[in-house]
Protein backbone atom coordinates (compact mmCIF):
# COMPACT_ATOMS: atom_id res chain seq x y z
CA UNK A 1 0.00 0.00 0.00
CA UNK A 2 1.29 3.44 -0.90
CA UNK A 3 1.73 5.87 2.03
CA UNK A 4 -0.82 8.65 2.18
CA UNK A 5 0.18 12.24 1.66
CA UNK A 6 0.92 14.47 4.65
CA UNK A 7 -2.35 16.37 4.39
CA UNK A 8 -4.94 14.17 2.74
CA UNK A 9 -8.04 13.62 4.87
CA UNK A 10 -6.16 15.19 7.74
CA UNK A 11 -7.18 15.97 11.29
CA UNK A 12 -5.63 19.35 12.19
CA UNK A 13 -4.02 20.26 15.49
CA UNK A 14 -6.75 22.06 17.45
CA UNK A 15 -6.40 25.83 17.26
CA UNK A 16 -7.56 28.46 19.68
CA UNK A 17 -11.27 29.19 19.73
CA UNK A 18 -13.62 30.98 22.12
CA UNK A 19 -12.87 33.75 24.54
CA UNK A 20 -9.15 34.67 24.96
CA UNK A 21 -9.42 34.65 28.74
CA UNK A 22 -10.95 31.21 28.76
CA UNK A 23 -8.28 29.91 26.41
CA UNK A 24 -5.48 31.13 28.67
CA UNK A 25 -7.02 29.14 31.49
CA UNK A 26 -7.14 25.93 29.45
CA UNK A 27 -3.64 24.48 29.40
CA UNK A 28 -4.87 21.13 28.20
CA UNK A 29 -3.23 18.35 26.22
CA UNK A 30 -5.00 19.33 23.00
CA UNK A 31 -3.61 22.90 22.99
CA UNK A 32 0.20 22.58 22.67
CA UNK A 33 0.46 25.54 20.28
CA UNK A 34 -1.15 27.98 22.71
CA UNK A 35 0.81 26.60 25.68
CA UNK A 36 4.09 26.89 23.77
CA UNK A 37 3.43 30.57 23.00
CA UNK A 38 2.28 31.36 26.53
CA UNK A 39 4.75 29.40 28.66
CA UNK A 40 7.58 28.40 26.29
CA UNK A 41 8.52 25.24 24.36
CA UNK A 42 10.08 23.61 27.42
CA UNK A 43 6.62 22.94 28.85
CA UNK A 44 5.66 20.62 25.99
CA UNK A 45 6.23 16.88 25.98
CA UNK A 46 8.11 15.12 23.17
CA UNK A 47 4.80 13.87 21.81
CA UNK A 48 3.31 17.37 21.76
CA UNK A 49 6.36 18.79 19.99
CA UNK A 50 6.11 16.11 17.30
CA UNK A 51 2.35 16.76 17.00
CA UNK A 52 3.06 20.45 16.36
CA UNK A 53 5.56 19.49 13.69
CA UNK A 54 3.10 17.09 12.01
CA UNK A 55 0.25 19.59 12.16
CA UNK A 56 -2.43 17.03 11.39
CA UNK A 57 -3.33 13.40 11.86
CA UNK A 58 -4.72 10.69 9.61
CA UNK A 59 -8.14 9.07 9.22
CA UNK A 60 -8.81 7.08 12.37
CA UNK A 61 -5.67 8.45 14.10
CA UNK A 62 -5.49 11.94 15.55
CA UNK A 63 -2.26 13.92 15.48
CA UNK A 64 -1.32 13.05 19.08
CA UNK A 65 -1.74 9.32 18.46
CA UNK A 66 0.30 9.64 15.29
CA UNK A 67 3.04 11.54 17.13
CA UNK A 68 3.09 8.91 19.89
CA UNK A 69 3.40 6.10 17.33
CA UNK A 70 6.33 7.82 15.63
CA UNK A 71 8.08 8.35 18.96
CA UNK A 72 7.55 4.68 19.81
CA UNK A 73 8.80 3.66 16.36
CA UNK A 74 12.16 5.41 16.82
CA UNK A 75 12.47 4.89 20.56
CA UNK A 76 13.38 8.49 21.43
CA UNK A 77 13.15 12.01 20.09
CA UNK A 78 16.91 12.10 19.59
CA UNK A 79 16.82 8.92 17.50
CA UNK A 80 14.04 10.37 15.38
CA UNK A 81 16.04 13.54 14.75
CA UNK A 82 19.08 11.45 13.79
CA UNK A 83 17.10 9.36 11.30
CA UNK A 84 17.85 9.32 7.58
CA UNK A 85 15.31 9.83 4.77
CA UNK A 86 15.26 6.06 4.27
CA UNK A 87 14.15 5.59 7.89
CA UNK A 88 11.01 7.67 7.23
CA UNK A 89 10.14 6.06 3.92
CA UNK A 90 6.75 4.38 4.04
CA UNK A 91 5.82 5.69 7.50
CA UNK A 92 2.23 6.90 7.71
CA UNK A 93 2.05 10.64 8.29
CA UNK A 94 5.61 11.36 7.19
CA UNK A 95 5.76 12.03 3.47
CA UNK A 96 8.59 13.62 1.47
CA UNK A 97 7.60 17.15 2.48
CA UNK A 98 7.61 16.42 6.22
CA UNK A 99 10.85 14.43 5.90
CA UNK A 100 12.54 17.34 4.14
CA UNK A 101 11.39 19.83 6.79
CA UNK A 102 12.54 17.61 9.67
CA UNK A 103 15.97 17.07 8.11
CA UNK A 104 16.27 20.82 7.52
CA UNK A 105 15.41 21.56 11.17
CA UNK A 106 18.09 19.14 12.40
CA UNK A 107 20.69 20.59 10.05
CA UNK A 108 19.86 24.11 11.23
CA UNK A 109 20.41 22.98 14.83
CA UNK A 110 23.78 21.46 13.91
CA UNK A 111 24.90 24.60 12.10
CA UNK A 112 23.75 26.84 14.94
CA UNK A 113 25.77 24.82 17.45
CA UNK A 114 28.78 24.85 15.11
CA UNK A 115 28.51 28.66 14.81
CA UNK A 116 28.42 28.95 18.58
CA UNK A 117 31.51 26.73 18.81
CA UNK A 118 33.38 28.89 16.30
CA UNK A 119 32.49 32.16 18.04
CA UNK A 120 33.48 31.24 21.59
CA UNK A 121 36.11 28.94 23.15
CA UNK A 122 34.71 25.45 23.55
CA UNK A 123 36.48 24.94 26.87
CA UNK A 124 34.40 27.82 28.27
CA UNK A 125 31.16 25.91 27.65
CA UNK A 126 31.34 22.17 28.30
CA UNK A 127 27.54 22.00 27.96
CA UNK A 128 27.78 23.37 24.40
CA UNK A 129 30.41 20.77 23.51
CA UNK A 130 28.30 17.95 24.89
CA UNK A 131 25.20 19.20 23.08
CA UNK A 132 27.12 19.46 19.82
CA UNK A 133 28.66 15.97 19.93
CA UNK A 134 25.43 14.36 21.12
CA UNK A 135 23.58 15.92 18.20
CA UNK A 136 26.24 14.71 15.77
CA UNK A 137 26.80 11.13 16.98
CA UNK A 138 24.62 10.44 20.02
CA UNK A 139 22.02 8.29 18.27
CA UNK A 140 24.16 6.48 15.72
CA UNK A 141 23.56 2.70 15.68
CA UNK A 142 27.28 2.14 15.15
CA UNK A 143 30.40 3.58 16.76
CA UNK A 144 31.74 6.87 15.40
CA UNK A 145 34.97 8.61 16.39
CA UNK A 146 34.65 12.39 16.08
CA UNK A 147 37.45 14.97 16.09
CA UNK A 148 36.90 18.66 16.87
CA UNK A 149 39.91 20.65 15.68
CA UNK A 150 40.44 23.88 17.65
CA UNK A 151 42.52 27.01 17.17
CA UNK A 152 44.82 28.58 19.78
CA UNK A 153 41.80 30.16 21.50
CA UNK A 154 39.99 26.82 21.50
CA UNK A 155 37.41 27.90 18.95
CA UNK A 156 36.19 25.30 16.48
CA UNK A 157 38.06 25.10 13.18
CA UNK A 158 36.36 21.97 11.87
CA UNK A 159 34.72 18.73 12.96
CA UNK A 160 35.35 15.42 11.23
CA UNK A 161 34.40 11.79 11.66
CA UNK A 162 37.77 10.06 11.60
CA UNK A 163 36.43 6.51 11.98
CA UNK A 164 33.25 4.47 11.80
CA UNK A 165 32.79 1.00 13.18
CA UNK A 166 30.16 -1.53 14.12
CA UNK A 167 27.92 -1.74 17.17
CA UNK A 168 30.83 -2.97 19.33
CA UNK A 169 34.12 -2.29 17.50
CA UNK A 170 35.91 0.58 15.82
CA UNK A 171 39.48 1.13 14.64
CA UNK A 172 41.02 4.54 15.37
CA UNK A 173 44.33 5.58 13.79
CA UNK A 174 46.24 8.22 15.79
CA UNK A 175 48.59 8.83 12.84
CA UNK A 176 45.66 9.96 10.67
CA UNK A 177 44.34 12.22 13.43
CA UNK A 178 47.80 13.82 13.76
CA UNK A 179 47.91 14.33 9.99
CA UNK A 180 44.52 16.10 10.01
CA UNK A 181 45.53 18.22 13.00
CA UNK A 182 48.55 19.45 11.03
CA UNK A 183 46.47 20.01 7.89
CA UNK A 184 43.91 22.14 9.77
CA UNK A 185 46.64 23.99 11.70
CA UNK A 186 44.94 22.99 14.94
CA UNK A 187 46.41 23.99 18.29
CA UNK A 188 44.14 21.71 20.31
CA UNK A 189 41.73 18.84 19.87
CA UNK A 190 38.60 17.43 21.47
CA UNK A 191 37.71 13.89 20.49
CA UNK A 192 34.49 12.01 21.12
CA UNK A 193 32.96 8.66 20.36
CA UNK A 194 29.59 7.08 21.05
CA UNK A 195 28.62 3.82 22.69
CA UNK A 196 25.61 2.39 20.81
CA UNK A 197 24.95 0.18 23.85
CA UNK A 198 23.90 3.34 25.68
CA UNK A 199 26.47 3.24 28.49
CA UNK A 200 28.82 6.21 28.81
CA UNK A 201 31.42 4.38 30.90
CA UNK A 202 34.82 4.31 29.13
CA UNK A 203 36.39 0.95 28.44
CA UNK A 204 40.01 -0.04 29.04
CA UNK A 205 40.70 0.47 25.33
CA UNK A 206 39.13 3.96 25.53
CA UNK A 207 41.56 4.86 28.34
CA UNK A 208 44.52 3.45 26.43
CA UNK A 209 43.56 5.31 23.26
CA UNK A 210 43.29 8.56 25.22
CA UNK A 211 46.82 8.16 26.57
CA UNK A 212 48.20 7.33 23.12
CA UNK A 213 46.45 10.30 21.50
CA UNK A 214 47.58 12.69 24.22
CA UNK A 215 51.23 11.63 23.92
CA UNK A 216 51.18 11.50 20.11
CA UNK A 217 49.59 14.94 19.72
CA UNK A 218 52.04 16.41 22.23
CA UNK A 219 54.85 15.55 19.81
CA UNK A 220 53.45 18.13 17.37
CA UNK A 221 52.56 20.60 20.13
CA UNK A 222 48.80 19.98 19.92
CA UNK A 223 46.91 19.63 23.19
CA UNK A 224 44.25 16.99 23.70
CA UNK A 225 41.66 19.00 25.62
CA UNK A 226 39.12 16.24 26.24
CA UNK A 227 37.84 12.83 25.20
CA UNK A 228 34.06 12.46 25.49
CA UNK A 229 32.23 9.14 25.61
CA UNK A 230 28.64 9.67 24.51
CA UNK A 231 26.00 7.34 25.90
CA UNK A 232 22.23 7.29 25.52
CA UNK A 233 21.51 9.72 28.37
CA UNK A 234 24.93 10.79 29.65
CA UNK A 235 28.34 11.95 28.48
CA UNK A 236 31.60 10.96 30.20
CA UNK A 237 34.41 13.55 30.11
CA UNK A 238 38.00 12.40 30.62
CA UNK A 239 38.99 16.00 31.45
CA UNK A 240 36.25 16.48 34.06
CA UNK A 241 37.26 13.23 35.74
CA UNK A 242 40.91 14.33 35.88
CA UNK A 243 42.10 11.68 33.43
CA UNK A 244 43.73 14.25 31.12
Amino acid sequence: MQPRSDTANATPVPAATGRPGAMRERHSRDMPRERLLETGPGTLSDTELIALFLGCGLPGQNVFELAHSLLARFGSLRAMLDATPADFKGLRGIGPAKTAVLLAVVEMARRALAEQARERPLVDSSAAVEAYVRLLIGSRPYEVFLCLFLDARHRLIDSEESSRGTITRMAVYPREIVRRALATNAAALIVAHNHPSGAATPSASDRQLTRVLKDTLALIDVRLVDHLVVGRSAVFSFANEGWL
